[in-house]
């Protein structure tokens, strides 16, 4: 027999937004933490990007909420990008959308002021980046001391970030009487330390082991002799390969970004766009919509896309230049195989590049 959501003991207002969903089959990562975050103890996923680790947090935790009063925050979920917080913030508002539940998602780079007057009719549910938060809370915007479940998603992510001195500054702005819920895409010693100093011996839900490639998606590498010669493969690809119709495409650096969007848009102008993080929010944010939308065909960018963020059915991640760090690879082409789809990943590979 399938598990479905229906086993979970969800409230019927949430089954009903995941039947309009047509989601009714947890993933294993879902599964797998249902108990263990009810339980109530510290819970510790390390679980790939794609598995589900979204729902697998928010379901046990919507299980158990209940409204607050005081206005203040009871749930707080940390991330480490801004396109991440816009994001988990439009999952928990549609899975709330049939109760009463205020969530507010917040981010540096806007305004504070104008955030702090999101505060005024309280909120529940607040999702941020660790830097805005903590300036939220400084200010006494809000308050983190009645958060009774602190979850923080991509742990790794945020360490590598350098987000460790405002992610200490939070947890002594709460109460010590919560429950910690992290998920990681990787096991690291900086976060071996991190639990050991602040959460309490939690449990541990594995998916799979750290930097194992996910299996729905085929490899293929090729070997080429330069930059330019790998704009030439790819126009080749593009015009007689079969189905590259929603392509995510990776660089080491924004320069080589730009560059490469350049050279496309000449062979297939308004086919590509191109963001990194030199690129403003707003315009981040509109070249994802129409990218997952399929306005167009592909989106060239660097590892700020690499981590978290789901777009559904891309058919092919292209690493146009070998990630420096390897551990990256598994982030980039867990971008396509989603969600038990077939995906494809291809790597250009030069000598200079196999060489490291």
């Amino acid at each position: 027999m399938k598990t479905t959501f229906a086993d979970f003991g969800l409230p019927e207002k949430i089954l009903d937004v995941l039947a309009d969903l047509e989601l009714f089959e947890p993933t294993p990562i879902q599964e797998k933490s249902l108990n263990p975050i009810l339980s109530g103890r510290d819970v510790m996923g390390i679980a790939q990007t794609g598995t589900g680790k979204t729902l697998a947090y928010l379901l046990p935790t919507l299980k158990m909420w209940a409204y607050n009063k005081t206005g203040n925050p009871t749930v707080l979920i940390l991330v480490p990008t801004r396109e991440l917080v816009v994001q988990v913030t439009e999952i928990v508002e549609t899975l709330t959308q049939n109760i009463s539940a205020r969530v507010i998602g917040v981010y540096g780079g806007k305004n504070i002021n104008t955030q702090k007057l999101l505060f005024n009719d309280g909120c529940d549910i607040l999702v941020g980046t660790p830097g805005r938060v903590m300036d939220l809370s400084i200010d006494a915007a809000i308050s983190l001391k009645e958060v009774k479940r602190l979850i923080i998603d991509e742990f790794d992510e945020m360490l590598n970030l350098g987000f460790r001195p405002q992610l200490t500054h939070i947890f002594e702005m709460m109460r010590e009487k919560r429950q910690n819920i992290l998920f990681s895409a990787t096991m690291t010693e900086s976060l071996d330390v991190m639990l050991d100093e602040y959460f309490a011996s939690p449990i541990e839900i594995s998916l799979a082991k750290s930097g194992t490639p996910l299996e729905k998606i085929e490899q293929t590498g090729y070997k080429v002799e330069n930059f330019n010669t790998k704009i030439n493969l790819l126009e080749n690809l593009l015009n007689n390969g079969t189905d590259f119709s929603k392509i995510l495409i990776f660089n080491n650096n924004k320069k080589h970004a730009d560059y490469l969007f350049t050279k496309l848009d000449e062979i297939f102008p308004d086919q590509f766009d191109v963001i990194h993080s030199n690129k403003s929010q707003n315009y981040r944010l509109k070249a994802m919509k129409r990218f997952e939308n399929e306005e167009i065909r592909g989106l060239i960018t660097t590892d700020v896309m690499a981590r978290g963020l789901d777009i559904s059915d891309i058919t092919h991640v292209i690493n146009f230049e070998v990630p420096e760090v390897p551990e990256q690879y598994i982030h980039r082409i867990g971008r396509t195989g989603r969600a038990d789809k077939d995906g494809k990943a291809i790597t250009f590979v030069t000598k200079k590049e196999e060489a490291e």
